[in-house]
């Protein structure tokens, strides 16, 4: 289970939390502008966007988990279980597109939610697994911009789209039915809420955050987006890098999971494996490990954005320490 989200301050950032029990060796990985993209149905993109993400590289292919574009299109996948749903690839005029396929597709050709709107409503979702070894993952997307955000399911009964108000977005159940659910913690807030609970009754405040009081703070999907949704719309930070990447990981860290509180069995146990924060106007892309609480960061601009091979850059995993005396 994962979670995903945006933050603005002077500039724009999208990333995501990876909770799994188990990594792929993912790097992150850049792909440039003239990278051949295969594509399982379509022709291959000789020429596109260039790319910068997590991902996992297969066969020389790039699987991404999240990533930007040179023009500061971001998108990410989720796990979508029991809910996520490809159809059979048909002959007619859709595009048929697998799931793996989708983040690279929308992100070689699209500057903007807008475009990629226009682009997404053209395809289908197609069951084409990536190979025997590696088969079709239940997924759903979160795309973003500066200006907007939308979510993609997939599901029995059709593809939709949803505008996301809150930035946010973690895995079930379906959008709709979590931003609907917000309704429930209406009350909630970051200043001290008044004493409301019955008249005649003084009742103190006896500690700071009670305003937050009802936040659900366990592991699951639907608490997760909202302490979220509470913890990023309610943030402040100055406009400096240094300021908004911290604070950005500060959203994210207030649901990651550690290990040994989310318990799946024979000695498994869901972590946040990494934790990623991308400037999508610069094209920084930041992150830190379970291990490894340092922040690294590649910047697509070092690379030759005009090459034709991946790049990618092995995660920095150990923890790194600064000692003092």
């Amino acid at each position: 289970m994962c979670t995903c989200a945006t933050y603005k301050t002077k500039n724009h950032y999208f990333g995501r939390n990876l909770d799994l029990e188990f990594s792929y060796n993912e790097t992150v990985t850049i792909t440039p502008r003239n990278f051949p993209i295969p594509f399982r149905t379509k022709e291959t993109l000789r020429n596109h966007y260039s790319i910068i993400g997590m991902a996992f590289v297969n066969k020389g292919f790039p699987l991404y988990y999240d990533a930007t574009n040179e023009f500061g299109l971001s998108m990410a996948g989720l796990n979508f279980p029991g809910n996520g749903y490809f159809e059979a690839p048909k002959e007619d005029e859709k595009d048929n597109i697998s799931p793996f396929e989708f983040i690279p597709w929308i992100l070689s050709q699209c500057r903007n939610v807008d475009e990629a709107e226009k682009l997404i409503k053209r395809i289908r979702l197609a069951d084409i697994p990536f190979s025997k070894e590696l088969p079709i993952t239940p997924l759903h997307w979160m795309v973003a911009d500066r200006d907007r955000s939308v979510v993609v399911e997939s599901v029995k009964d059709g593809l939709h789209i949803y505008d996301n108000p809150v930035g946010v977005m973690t895995n079930n159940p379906t959008f709709d039915i979590q931003l609907f659910r917000l309704n429930d913690y209406r009350h909630v807030s970051a200043a001290a809420s008044p004493d409301s609970f019955a008249p005649g009754l003084s009742l103190n405040e006896y500690s700071r955050g009670m305003g937050g009081i009802g936040i659900p703070g366990d592991l699951s999907s639907g608490s997760r987006f909202v302490k979220a949704a509470f913890t990023k719309m309610n943030s402040v930070s100055e406009d400096t890098e240094e300021s908004s990447v911290s604070q950005f990981f500060h959203i994210l860290g207030s649901v990651e999971q550690q290990r040994g509180c989310c318990d799946l069995g024979d000695g498994k146990y869901e972590i946040t494996i990494y934790s990623s924060c991308c400037n999508t106007d610069k094209g920084i892309y930041y992150y830190r490990t379970y291990d490894n609480s340092q922040i690294s960061a590649v910047d697509m601009n070092n690379e030759n954005l005009d090459g034709n091979e991946l790049i990618s850059y092995p995660l920095e995993d150990k923890q790194q320490i600064k000692r003092i005396n």
